[in-house]
């Protein structure tokens, strides 16, 4: 894939929507505004646009392979935005490929193991999110848990995701479909021969059919005055102000507001 094509599908996938204004990513809010995972109304949201996304890829023969709550944005109408296509990849004549890329957690079963995959790394990562925005945790590790990348990898390949009551028994069905460790039996990878059609086979799931996933209301509008960052180095990317310089006069009157309840990188960063 050219830059330019990336520019490109970037930009239609990112920010599909004219006169829109990115306001926070899902990682904020699952882990910082509302801890213990979304309602499963919201989640079915959340869930419905991603899909929505991942189709127009797939569209285009284009795997995304880093699926993750810091990687879904939110524009000012609570829509979705799919972010940073730095790994994404085209797939030529649909050919399969291999490479061990991704995040650890995220990275189905095929990637850790080195073997060709196709399409089916993305439902993958979208059922580790799905499975994430309901249970407040991801599907192989605990939440702060110290753990080996090799251990969280031999979960992936090896053990069976567990669920609580907080899934009904649509979304619990959803997640195995999407978290089944043999691709060609996965949930959107069983139209032989069509894969880049797989979400159309999600689309007719009982977790999406309480309404038309084209048109779902958005459950809830990031307030464009607020801040959803615990410091700056969450918005590092975004800021405006990058490259301030402070001269001696400054660091001496900034040094003074060093309280420890106002991070040094928030002063550095005004």
């Amino acid at each position: 894939m050219t830059d330019e094509m990336l520019d490109e599908t970037q930009a239609r996938v990112s920010n599909k929507a004219n006169n829109t204004e990115i306001i926070c990513d899902l990682k904020f809010h699952l882990y910082n505004l509302i801890p213990g995972g979304f309602e499963e109304k919201r989640v079915q949201f959340y869930a419905a646009e991603i899909t929505l996304g991942l189709q127009h890829l797939h569209k285009e023969h284009i795997i995304y392979r880093d699926l993750k709550p810091e990687n879904i944005l939110l524009d000012d109408y609570g829509h979705v935005r799919i972010s940073d296509l730095g790994l994404a990849v085209e797939l030529r004549d649909n050919e399969p490929i291999k490479g061990c890329v991704g995040t650890v957690g995220y990275m189905a079963p095929e990637v850790i193991k080195n073997e060709r995959y196709s399409y089916g790394v993305d439902w993958w990562g979208l059922g580790c999110l799905i499975y994430e925005m309901i249970e407040g945790k991801a599907p192989f590790r605990q939440r702060k848990e110290k753990i080996k990348r090799e251990e969280v990898e031999r979960r992936v390949r090896e053990d069976q995701e567990k669920y609580s009551d907080k899934f009904s028994e649509s979304a619990r069905t959803i997640c195995r479909g999407l978290l089944h460790k043999e691709p060609g039996l996965r949930l959107g990878c069983r139209r032989v021969g069509k894969q880049e059609e797989g979400a159309e086979e999600l689309k007719s799931h009982p977790f999406f059919l309480q309404g038309d996933v084209n048109r779902l209301t958005p459950p809830f509008c990031p307030d464009p005055r607020a801040v959803y960052a615990k410091d700056v180095l969450d918005i590092e990317q975004f800021s405006t102000v990058k490259g301030v310089r402070l001269d001696a006069t400054d660091n001496q009157f900034y040094g003074k507001f060093s309280t420890g309840s106002v991070s040094i990188p928030w002063q550095n960063e005004v």
